[in-house]
């Protein structure tokens, strides 16, 4: 547990845990990520659709971690996937998850009840760009769970996400 501890921090306490999250609001800046499918909560039509501005108003988690796509570990920044699953309101048990390339992967409620899996916005406290695997990456904390050091949660590891729809 303290090496958990160590690698996944909270970066901001607002709202963390079962507590309040911020209204959903509308966007006002481009839109990086739309969400849809079995949810209780929408801002446009029957799907929410975020902001940058948006997902940095959600507390933020820290997860330090290396991957297959970079070298040596990061430090990835972001609000955690069931902290946005929560203020969307999901009521679905799978996501389907797709990039701005159109690559699909499909990930289970269970990993992020079980892990602290992030939507992260920054890596070493930069904002990612689409080169940089942003504007949204889907972060598991691989360091600290081996378990996850396979090719089932490298595919759901999905970078440059614009969609998710929740089934």
């Amino acid at each position: 547990m303290g090496l958990l501890l160590a690698s996944v921090l909270p970066f901001s306490s607002a709202g963390a845990g079962t507590g309040s999250l911020p209204a959903l609001g509308k966007p006002t800046g481009k839109v990086i990520l739309t969400i849809s499918g079995n949810l209780a909560k929408t801002n446009l039509g029957k799907a929410v659709v975020i902001d940058f501005a948006m997902l940095d108003s959600l507390p933020q988690s820290t997860v330090i971690t290396k991957n297959p796509w970079t070298k040596g570990p990061h430090t990835y920044n972001g609000p955690l996937l069931s902290t946005v699953m929560r203020w969307v309101g999901c009521k679905g048990t799978n996501l389907v998850v797709t990039a701005l390339n159109d690559y699909v992967g499909k990930i289970p409620s269970t990993d992020f009840k079980e892990w602290p899996v992030i939507l992260a916005t920054r890596m070493d406290g930069h904002v990612m760009s689409i080169r940089e695997k942003g504007p949204v990456f889907v972060v598991y904390p691989f360091d600290d769970h081996p378990q996850l050091l396979n090719e089932v949660y490298y595919c759901r590891s999905i970078w440059q996400v614009k969609s998710i729809q929740i089934q």
